[in-house]
């Protein structure tokens, strides 16, 4: 239709000339070029959340990261997550409990899979959101940047994923680690009670805590895992298989959890404390911990953190590099040049 014709849900009609519209695409550009420019240049406020998400956004928007390929690391994230939690839980149970215990605190051994229909509601999004910016982020920062750069590609792609998919890892968590400690019977149950008594900001206990883990914890892990397959592809001059993904995935979980197993002690803390408030926030949970227990109990629960993180480690990248693979075969190209070869 030329002139080009918009029409509205009310059944009428404006009718916009070719000119027209060529004016307002370039004013466009334009106003998200001066966006993106005034936060690169550090003009006016850099701060400003807004302005810096839409920068991030619309460069990751001009990449030729597709939105097929997207999609394929968003199911695949999901699918990685969800089996990981599914399989490993009791140990994960075990290290709460162990972490959350005061003193000679005793850790109890029963209702180990306590939780885990509701975990899983919320892992299945969270691990989606994550792979789902982490994966984009990461093909366009090195595309940006030097070959002899890709480690911070890597970590600075793992934190955003982090950031991301804290919105929904906070409430999860927390809700997740009052069940393991058997302060409630059900989900539904314990969302319900901990609005009731701690407000909405209940679900979001040790927020801080958690980022303070969890940025450093992905960025660490998926830069140790993308630099040991890089390593190990120029060695063995092939690409990995799926038993040598899942090793190189376990070493980076391993690695990972024992550096992080601090932050993590901190992070149950805040999160367990409900509305008693044992702890007025992290610098004041680390005194009293370091008061009252010693160093040594930052290093609670690290022994099945560390089997839980390389277990699943060794699990989440082999599943998730098997869903990508699979994914990627079922892409329309792909199917065409397989049937090419059949004939």
């Amino acid at each position: 239709m030329d002139p080009q014709t918009l029409s509205s849900s009310v059944s009428t009609s404006h009718t916009i000339s070719p000119d027209g519209l060529n004016y307002k695409k370039c004013n466009l550009l334009k106003e998200e070029n001066r966006l993106l420019d005034s936060v690169l240049l550090k003009e006016e406020n850099p701060f400003d959340f807004f302005r810096v998400f839409f920068a991030g956004y619309y460069a990751l928007g001009k990449s030729k990261w597709n939105c097929n390929q997207t999609t394929e690391s968003i199911i695949a994230g999901a699918t990685a997550g969800g089996v990981v939690e599914a399989a490993l839980y009791p140990i994960d149970t075990v290290k709460t409990r162990l972490q959350a215990a005061r003193g000679g605190g005793k850790v109890v051994l029963k209702g180990l899979y306590s939780g885990l229909g509701g975990n899983l509601a919320g892992v299945l999004p969270a691990s989606a959101i994550f792979l789902g910016v982490y994966e984009p982020a990461k093909q366009k920062l090195l595309k940006a940047l030097p070959e002899n750069l890709s480690a911070f590609a890597h970590l600075t792609a793992g934190a955003l994923g982090g950031a991301a998919s804290s919105l929904v890892r906070v409430p999860t968590e927390v809700v997740k680690q009052r069940m393991q400690t058997g302060q409630f019977a059900s989900a539904p149950a314990a969302v319900r009670l901990i609005v009731a008594k701690e407000g909405f900001r209940g679900l979001y206990a040790g927020y801080g805590s958690l980022l303070l883990r969890d940025l450093p914890f992905d960025a660490i892990q998926f830069c140790i895992y993308e630099q040991l397959r890089i390593g190990y592809k120029l060695a063995a001059q092939r690409d990995l298989n799926d038993p040598e993904n899942a090793i190189i995935g376990a070493v980076a979980g391993a690695i990972t959890g024992t550096v992080t197993n601090p932050l993590d002690v901190i992070k149950t803390r805040l999160m367990v404390q409900g509305s008693s408030k044992q702890y007025k926030g992290i610098l004041d949970c680390v005194r009293t911990i370091m008061r009252e227990e010693g160093t040594h109990a930052f290093l609670k629960g690290i022994g099945p953190r560390v089997l839980w993180i390389g277990i699943g480690g060794s699990i989440f990248f082999g599943v998730l590099e098997k869903t990508k693979q699979m994914l990627a075969k079922k892409r329309p190209e792909n199917r065409k040049s397989f049937y090419l070869k059949q004939e």
